[in-house]
């Protein structure tokens, strides 16, 4: 049949056919791979100042600046969760940091040498993380570039922090790097900086922490493993999910993978459809040689397995030609970040891609399946037609 399309409309048709599944498989694996690497890109940042689970003393104060809670006890009640992967001290204290020309206001969360790197890496645009030191507590602290830019401070600065408290306290630090996450939960409130400073200031021991930030090995079970700590561990120990702790970010996130789905099963439609057409043509322009084959003992089976074949290696073809033009155009943004993003709107400089191959299979599969079905369609006109009607068929 190959031969017979080459120079007839059938040929135009099917190349637009195939067009239009590269073009439907490419946008989808491209649409796919930018979403996961978005929303892997945005949690990860979010993740960079929660971890998956946040535990601290219950209390009833909604205060940023909670009650103590003893570090080694809930360490060891956390050692028998084998979900769990890492577990890092931080406590909080508000502050205002004042400068020659500005005043803010900011919470200053102190963190350990435990705290991991690898997710606040991502977030730092000058400078460095803070250095820790087995003798004393760090001077070091780390500002966003919101809050370096409202004070104009940089990458060495010293800075003034005022902690109201009785009695009230100063604390002089230096800025060793600054970070961006593009988020305002974040950017305009945190300021990083040692652990020890905080329990210094609170006349807390070593081994009082203000929570333990727990992050898991799968964070898709994490309501799965809330139910089990908020059952197990003792009553005074507050659970707090990070999914609850930042909703509206999630929820957005949410919201994104369902407009996106139902742009994909929109392509999906329109390919399948160019499909069922495609072979409705083919059917059309082979009246004629449909009626010569049945009058000459081929069964519509036979007749019927001819056109779905065809249909067939239109859908494959089309889907080797899309998947080659997705994971090109993925890899080019991946390795070269071809296209930028405006931080201030997107929260990120460049737009990500994430390598999913499972959903690329199961993508592909769907489009398969999906123009399989359609060619189906159309093939069972075959039976409706007549030798002799069809050969007279002009």
């Amino acid at each position: 049949m190959d031969g017979a399309d080459s120079g007839s409309f059938t040929h135009s048709v099917t190349r637009i056919a195939t067009v239009s599944i590269a073009l439907g498989i490419a946008v989808m694996i491209v649409s796919f791979s930018i979403l996961h690497g978005f929303r892997e890109q945005i949690q990860n940042k979010i993740f960079s100042f929660g971890a998956h689970l946040q535990l601290s003393r219950y209390d009833t104060n909604n205060s940023l600046e909670v009650a103590p809670i003893s570090e080694p006890e809930l360490r060891r009640q956390l050692a028998r969760y084998p979900q769990v992967t890492s577990v890092q001290p931080f406590a909080r204290k508000t502050a205002i940091i004042k400068t020659t020309d500005e005043v803010l206001g900011v919470v200053l969360k102190g963190v350990s040498e435990k705290h991991d790197l690898s997710s606040m890496r991502q977030n730092m645009v000058a400078g460095k993380f803070i250095s820790f030191t087995d003798t004393a507590a760090s001077n070091d602290i780390v500002i966003s570039r919101k809050i370096a830019d409202k004070l104009r401070l940089q990458v060495g600065s010293p800075a003034l922090f005022y902690f109201i408290q009785q009695p009230p306290r100063i604390r002089k630090f230096r800025v060793a790097g600054i970070y961006q996450t593009g988020l305002d939960e974040f950017d305009e409130v945190y300021v990083l900086g040692d652990l020890r400073q905080i329990q210094e200031l609170n006349a807390w021991p070593d081994s009082l922490v203000g929570g333990l930030e727990v992050r898991l090995r799968d964070f898709s079970r994490l309501d799965h493993t809330f139910d089990q700590f908020y059952e197990q561990l003792p009553y005074e120990v507050r659970i707090e999910k990070i999914t609850d702790q930042y909703a509206q970010l999630f929820d957005w996130l949410q919201l994104l993978n369902r407009n996106v789905i139902i742009f994909l099963i929109l392509i999906i439609f329109v390919a399948t459809f160019n499909m069922v057409a495609t072979i409705f043509i083919m059917i059309l322009e082979r009246t004629k040689m449909i009626g010569i084959l049945k009058a000459v003992g081929a069964t519509d089976n036979q007749i019927r397995s001819m056109f779905f074949f065809r249909g067939l290696s239109i859908t494959v073809k089309g889907l080797v030609i899309g998947n080659f033009i997705a994971l090109g155009f993925c890899a080019l943004q991946y390795y070269f970040r071809i296209i930028p993003l405006d931080p201030e709107n997107y929260y990120m400089d460049r737009v990500p891609v994430a390598w999913d191959p499972l959903v690329m299979v199961l993508l592909n599969v769907a489009t398969l399946g999906a123009s399989v079905l359609s060619v189906l369609v159309p093939t069972y006109m075959i039976a409706r037609i007549k030798p002799m009607v069809a050969i007279r068929f002009d």
